[in-house]
């Protein structure tokens, strides 16, 4: 049987009067996902989400973030010493400039806020002498991934709202970079996943705004004892007295028996407000950041700020990042680089502590070999002292020995365990 209640096989027929009480049924109960509306009654897609203020506020607290972070390429070391890479092509391209139009921050801030909207980055690779120099971003709305039924490769179609073209690219051409995925292929649009609860953010706003810019919600209520003949006339010079900013805190002067009855906000005005303050929680859920780095303050202490700080870093932005480095690692780097390089994100300035707490981390590490001088000035971002200056020595304390070292006697003579 089918969705109408019909088999399958069985013969379509032309309707050309109202739809029968079956199709309204399933008209009335079809997934508004599918017609790319919410149940709240509004349209969401990328763009029109991205004009709430929480989602707003969490792609671009994201996207800045990441693309502020350094990016460097590494070359792989003897005994792990790892330097940098400066004279391989790729570096300059993920550290400066992916092209001549942006720098490495503008562009990776535009791939990380596709990502966080569509779930999918794309950037049109360009190569010379077998190395990847430029990187140019592509939109992703405008993009569309298939698979060659024949051969099984995939194909990246462009449609190209500048020259109107539609340009089929390979595989090795396009920088790919995908968020949550079911098939491997395409990442899943955070948006259209949570389209109901950003559908339903949109519509407080809506309503908030229609609210406050009809007024049809009095301040404030006159009464007359008695009969007015010209209400209109009482209006308009009571609002002419006390009516605007410039008029507030004005003493009143009522006469006849007049009385004044401020109007305060209804329930459902009140459940209005706390749904607004519940929805941006709600958003910061589906982008994982704490409340506190979109202005909601509510929750956020001294004492507990500093460690939801770190708690962004290590738990929604470390994510991100092991993403970014394994798809250069995959696309922008051949078999055999593969092998000698490798491109690494610096958090290290974003899980700084206190002062107080780094200077007392860092006289542990002193104090117990595994820190030397520059070790920590490397990590304060101060110059370096040099080698034959005891820079690079680690000490330990004099007091620590080995269990299995003699212990010398008065007379000389070493005494074993």
């Amino acid at each position: 049987m089918g969705i109408f209640g019909r088999s399958r096989d069985a013969p379509r027929k032309e309707h050309r009067n109202a739809p029968s009480k079956e199709m309204q049924e399933f008209i009335r109960g079809i997934d508004v996902d599918f017609l790319g509306n919410s149940n709240s009654g509004v349209q969401v897609d990328e763009l029109r989400a991205l004009q709430t203020s929480a989602v707003y506020a969490c792609v671009k607290i994201l996207a800045e973030t990441v693309a502020s972070l350094p990016l460097h390429l590494y070359k792989k070391g003897k005994n792990g010493k790892n330097e940098t890479a400066e004279q391989h092509p790729l570096y300059s391209c993920l550290y400066e400039m992916p092209n001549e139009e942006m720098t490495s921050f503008e562009f990776r801030e535009m791939m990380m806020t596709s990502l966080l909207l569509w779930g999918n980055a794309y950037a049109r690779k360009i190569c010379k002498n077998g190395h990847v120099t430029e990187l140019w971003y592509l939109k992703p709305n405008l993009m569309t991934i298939e698979r060659d039924m024949q051969t099984g490769v995939l194909k990246y179609i462009y449609s190209d709202d500048i020259t109107n073209q539609t340009i089929v690219y390979k595989p090795d051409q396009v920088f790919h970079i995908k968020s949550l995925s079911l098939d491997g292929v395409m990442g899943l649009s955070p948006i259209a996943q949570a389209r109901e609860a950003i559908g339903l953010s949109l519509a407080t706003e809506e309503y908030g705004a229609k609210f406050f810019g009809n007024g049809a919600r009095p301040g404030g209520v006159l009464e007359h004892p008695g009969i007015l003949k010209d209400p209109k006339k009482l209006r308009e010079s009571w609002n002419q007295v006390y009516q605007g900013t410039r008029n507030s805190h004005k003493v009143a002067v009522l006469e006849e028996g007049m009385k004044y009855h401020t109007i305060g906000i209804a329930p459902e005005d009140a459940q209005f407000l706390e749904t607004r303050k519940y929805q941006v929680n709600e958003i910061c859920r589906i982008f994982r950041v704490p409340p506190h780095l979109v202005g909601d303050l509510e929750r956020a202490t001294f004492s507990n700020i500093e460690h939801q700080s770190i708690e962004f870093v290590q738990h929604t932005i470390r994510p991100w990042l092991v993403r970014w480095e394994q798809s250069i690692s995959r696309s922008l780097l051949n078999e055999s680089e593969r092998l000698l390089y490798f491109c690494k994100f610096n958090v290290d300035g974003l899980m700084r502590g206190d002062y107080k707490s780094r200077m007392e981390g860092y006289a542990v590490g002193r104090q117990n070999g595994w820190l030397s001088i520059n070790d920590i000035r490397r990590l304060e971002d101060m110059p370096l002292v040099p080698a034959e200056k005891g820079g690079d020595d680690y000490l330990v304390n004099g007091n620590m020995i080995s269990a299995s070292t003699p212990i010398k006697k008065e007379g000389g003579e070493s005494e074993g365990k």
